[in-house]
């Protein structure tokens, strides 16, 4: 007979500062941590990590309408976060699931914003194609304003004209 008490403890790595807001009412906002399992968790939780100098670095916001927080759309989009190439969510600024379920990104590239409209499914595809588009882009020393994988046939992107 042994007197040994094993506490095994999991802190999973937080991927987003998540804004649910009533629909209609955006005034009413409501936060929490979408962490890598999945799961909603306390916003304190992001505080205590950056306390114990475990978390440095800034985490993108996902905007999402109450009434869509549903475990379908919480995991796909952690899914799809937690499996990005790292160099790729470092650029990832924020995410917003719209009333009709359309993902829109927005990147960081060098400072200058890029909106992704991924619109309502095949998210993890269209993230492999953002990837390649993003690096293409970073080796050309080009940032798009606006990339468009809606279709998942067709990408269009877009440039902003630069007028001095």
């Amino acid at each position: 007979y042994s007197k040994v008490l094993n506490i095994k403890f999991h802190c999973p790595e937080p991927l987003m500062k998540v804004q649910l807001y009533k629909n209609g009412n955006s005034s009413e906002v409501y936060e929490a941590i979408l962490v890598d399992n999945g799961q909603l968790v306390d916003p304190t939780y992001e505080a205590l990590l950056r306390q114990e100098k475990k978390l440095d670095r800034t985490l993108p916001f996902l905007a999402l309408p109450v009434n869509d927080m549903e475990k379908k759309v919480q995991n796909d989009i952690t899914t799809i976060i937690r499996e990005m190439r790292p160099e790729l969510r470092k650029k990832l600024s924020g995410v917003i699931v719209n009333d009709n379920k359309e993902l829109t990104i927005i990147l960081s590239i060098s400072g200058n914003p890029s909106s992704v409209f991924m619109g309502p499914d095949e998210w993890a595809e269209k993230i492999a194609k953002l990837d390649k588009i993003v690096n293409y882009m970073e080796l050309k020393e080009k940032v798009p304003s606006v990339i468009n994988l809606t279709n998942s046939k067709k990408v269009v992107v877009k440039f902003k004209d630069k007028i001095l």
